[in-house]
């Protein structure tokens, strides 16, 4: 195995390590995935508080079906709502709530206290250390 083949493998587990981290805690004390928190991220610091549903799926990569699945999930708990693009009728905007913007500020402070536990967590292990000190700043 190539050094660059080692090093993408380190930075894919420590990835999958700290992804795990934050999708279950994330769950577990607000009920929202990952993804979801994600999108409400997007969104509040989207222009109006809305994009369209392909530069949403981009911003937080994932494919059309999967964010169109997710921001219907999101839509029932009432934290956005669709919006048809007013120049294309064919465009469908998400658009956050006001008790999406809320429910994203509340989860904020357990997003960072896991990503720092996890990533304090895997600087510990002499396998991940490396991949850490790449990804935070000195």
């Amino acid at each position: 195995m190539s050094t660059d083949e080692e090093a993408w493998g380190r930075m894919l587990a420590l990835h999958a390590r700290v992804e795990q981290e934050l999708a279950k805690a994330l769950h577990r004390r607000h009920g929202l995935g990952l993804s979801e928190y994600r999108a409400l991220g997007k969104l509040a610091e989207a222009r109006k508080g809305e994009l369209r549903m392909q530069e949403l799926a981009e911003a937080i990569g994932l494919n059309q079906s999967s964010v169109s699945r997710m921001v219907a999930r999101l839509k029932e708990g009432g934290l956005t709502v669709r919006d048809i693009c007013e120049g294309d009728r064919r465009g469908v905007y998400s658009v956050i709530t006001d008790a999406g913007r809320a429910r994203h500020a509340e989860t904020q402070s357990t997003y960072r206290e896991i990503l720092a536990a996890a990533l304090d967590q895997a600087a510990a292990d002499p396998a991940m250390a490396e991949a850490v000190a790449a990804i935070r700043p000195a």
